[in-house]
Formats: C-alpha cells, sequence, structure tokens
C-alpha cells in the first residue's frame, strides 16, 4: 500500500494534490518532510509516543491519546496486506474471516475519536491542519485518511514522490 509506483493514476494524482496542499498549509514541503523525519525517529512507531507531541524545528504534531502496540499492528497488517493496484479508498472492514474483522472493528472504535493536530510552532509563518485517522466510518464502510497513512505508516519516499509526481 505504502509504495507509490504501484498505484494507479487516479490513486498518485489525489495523493499528489493532497500532500502539496497539506504542506503549503503548513509553510512548505520541506517543513512537512522535517516533521515527517522526526516522526520516523521514534521507534516502533510515532503514534506509540507517551508525550503524544511530536516537535520538529518548524512544526509540531499532536494528538489526544496515546495507541498501544497491538493497534498498530492490526493497522500495518492491513497495510501491508492490501495490494496497491485498490487504491486508496478500500474498505478495511472487507474481511472474510470473522475473527481479522472484529480485530479490526475494536482498532476502529479505538482509533476513531483521535484527532491529529500539525501547528507551526511560529504564528505567523502557516495555518497548519487538522486530520482524523479515517475518512469513512459507516457502518460498514472504513477506510483509512491518505494523510494519516503517509504520516505514520508510510516511509519518506512515498511522500516526497508524491510530492513530486505530474501527471
Amino acid at each position: 500500500m505504502c509504495n507509490f509506483n504501484k498505484q494507479n493514476e487516479n490513486t498518485k494524482e489525489l495523493l499528489h494534490l493532497l500532500i502539496s496542499k497539506l504542506a503549503q498549509k503548513v509553510g512548505g514541503t520541506n517543513f512537512l518532510l522535517g516533521l515527517m523525519e522526526k516522526m520516523k525517529e521514534n521507534r516502533p512507531n510515532a503514534l506509540m509516543h507517551k508525550d503524544r507531541k511530536i516537535v520538529s524545528p518548524k512544526l509540531s504534531i499532536s494528538w489526544n491519546k496515546v495507541v498501544f502496540k497491538d493497534k498498530i499492528d492490526v493497522l500495518e497488517e492491513i497495510l501491508y496486506t492490501r495490494k496497491s493496484s485498490e487504491g486508496i479508498k478500500f474498505n478495511i472492514l472487507d474481511q472474510d474471516n470473522a475473527k481479522k474483522r472484529k480485530k479490526i472493528l475494536n482498532m476502529v472504535k479505538t482509533l476513531s475519536p483521535i484527532t491529529f493536530i500539525i501547528a507551526p510552532r511560529d504564528d505567523n509563518e502557516a495555518e497548519g491542519f487538522e486530520f482524523a485517522p479515517f475518512e469513512t466510518t459507516k457502518d460498514d464502510q472504513v477506510s483509512i485518511n491518505p494523510i494519516f497513512m503517509a504520516m505514520f505508516f508510510c516511509s519518506n519516499e512515498f511522500t516526497k514522490k508524491a510530492l513530486k509526481y505530474e501527471s
């Protein structure tokens, strides 16, 4: 899922537009990439950071709940087992195995209330933005927010390719 080259053209275009707009909101591409590099320094995943805040020289990201390893493992399994050809709007509840579906549903219920806030450290530089981990949370339809996916699970190379993409 996090291989930009294997995405279809529509998905590449969507990712390019989305990540480019967000980079503009926070003051530029380098500011966003700098924050992402700082996030990747936190192992095994930035979501498990007990302070619920990561600060780079120009930006900070904060969220309202610590995420435990078992939920991250479920998310990673979803991302790494899906084919890139499915695009980024795939339904994560589309599982044949009832046990896996229940694990995913519990993870969705746990992570849905979380809000991520990316804010500039200098108020006059940029406006920042907020995002949630999931875009669609209807009864049987849940899709992962591509920004959440890119920020916490994909490599910085994925984001760089999305920013440089030209159709």
